[in-house]
């Protein structure tokens, strides 16, 4: 399996440089030449698998000779032996037809762990064999951060840079990511939005100077292997549902685009999915993008689904990429007048191509708390914000097709979010035991100016990898 860049003026690579790379040297995201297909057999025989062995099944395809499956087959049961429910994707029934995919039992209680504990394993293995050391930088949300340093502290091989929106988090988001002590990991609380920290770390990946001197790599779900790892939940919550045999469609949180990005990938490699439900918060670039086909930032808007605050939907560009015919002097247009001007249209034709898998659905506060009302009143089962969104949208769905199960991604838990969830249904769900330390624990972060120059600097200086640290 080899990888191109989407704007087409980058090498082409192999999965494990595609894996340490993180973001193409011109600016694109990597992918897969061509998506492998996976037969209706090869699908069905997912169904009873532990999650770990469906995983190595539906990765095999995309790694190449980078892991071998005996073993792929090691590292997936390493990155899951973790997690709080041995399903570690379970479905959860709440209304008819109507499922929640629950992806909070890793050891962050988020989505992003179902990813981040193989792409650590698979980034350390990789490291060891070359003998280097890497300095990963990531932006975060919210909820990224948290996951990246849980699967990479304590490494020897690498040093961990994590930017975060300055008092732009939750409280429990927040310490998850300043309360861990080891040495290799750095959280900065940067003066700015979510996009800032992206555009920062887009920045630093755009030095070559300063990418190859501090042997910089990225785990943001810029990163294939992200995107590769999530594919797996939409086949096992699928299957378990009658497939292929019977279609579903899934609702899906949505800031970055990775998580839905996995769900279109699947439905690439021969899954059944019927419609993929984009869901945002106030902060709706992408829903207005499908409703009018101009993709117009606008500020950011504080939501009680910091996750989602995102007016800058990186992996669009891969969606993008497949809809103009793997064109990258088209992709390079678009990308260059969204730095010029903030905005581009889509032409009617890849507009069409997109509404034909994707609809939208955007919930403002209120509406995502009466959503988290609405389901606890009829089911007893607690929402966090984000999993809200994504129930209102699928609801919106099954009043158009009751038929088809729809299938809503709960993307964290609702004790991370605890002052959005009392608020809402009179209830303070606890952390998890084995996080309640974290509320007592010191915090150590820096907080640093919205500047490249700034942020390259503090990374530098801390890098074993900058210093020649042996």
């Amino acid at each position: 399996m080899r990888y191109i860049s989407t704007r087409g003026d980058a090498p082409e690579l192999a999965f494990e440089d595609v894996l340490l790379a993180g973001l193409a040297a011109d600016g694109g995201l990597y992918t897969p030449v061509a998506y492998p297909r996976l037969e209706r057999e090869a699908i069905a025989a997912l169904a009873g698998l532990p999650f770990a062995q469906a995983s190595a099944n539906i990765i095999a395809p995309f790694v190449g000779e980078a892991f071998s499956g005996s073993a792929l087959g090691e590292l997936t049961r390493g990155a899951y032996a973790g997690f709080r429910h041995a399903a570690v994707a379970p479905l959860t029934q709440i209304d008819d037809n109507l499922f929640v995919l629950e992806l909070f039992h890793g050891p962050t209680l988020a989505f992003k762990d179902v990813a981040m504990q193989l792409l650590g394993r698979m980034m350390n293995e990789a490291l060891a064999r070359r003998g280097l050391r890497a300095t990963i930088v990531g932006a975060t949300s919210g909820d990224t951060g948290a996951a990246a340093i849980e699967a990479f502290r304590g490494l020897d091989r690498v040093d961990v840079f994590i930017l975060y929106p300055h008092e732009r988090v939750s409280n429990v988001q927040r310490r998850q990511m300043t309360t861990i002590a080891d040495d290799n990991i750095h959280t900065i609380a940067l003066t700015g939005s979510f996009d800032d920290a992206q555009a920062i770390l887009k920045a630093l990946f755009r030095d070559q100077r300063f990418r190859e001197e501090v042997g910089l790599a990225g785990v943001n779900s810029i990163n294939w292997a992200r995107v590769v790892a999530q594919t797996v939940y939409y086949f096992t919550s699928a299957v378990a549902l009658g497939g292929p045999l019977r279609a579903a469609s899934f609702a899906v949180p949505t800031g970055n685009f990775g998580d839905i990005l996995a769900g279109f990938v699947a439905k690439r490699m021969g899954l059944p999915i019927d419609r993929l439900l984009i869901a945002t918060n106030a902060n709706d670039i992408l829903a207005r993008v499908l409703a009018s086909g101009a993709y117009e930032l606008r500020a950011v808007t504080p939501t009680l689904s910091p996750s989602m605050d995102i007016q800058i939907s990186s992996n669009f560009e891969r969606l993008l990429f497949d809809m103009l015919g793997r064109d990258p002097a088209q992709i390079r247009a678009l990308m260059g007048s969204l730095d010029q001007s903030r905005r581009f249209s889509l032409a009617p034709e890849t507009l069409a191509a997109i509404r034909a898998e994707f609809d939208a659905c955007s919930s403002n506060d209120e509406e995502t708390t009466a959503e988290i009302v609405r389901t606890f009143r009829a089911s007893g089962y607690v929402l966090d914000p984000h999993g809200a969104t994504g129930v209102r949208a699928a609801r919106r769905r099954l009043a158009e097709d009751p038929a088809t199960p729809v299938v809503a991604l709960a993307t964290a838990h609702p004790a991370k979010f605890p002052d959005a969830i009392e608020a809402a249904i009179g209830r303070r769900p606890p952390l998890p035991e084995h996080l309640a330390p974290i509320l007592e624990a010191r915090e150590r972060f820096s907080v640093l100016d919205n500047d490249v120059a700034t942020v390259a600097a503090f990374i530098r200086a801390r890098a074993r990898a900058a210093r020649g640290t042996a």
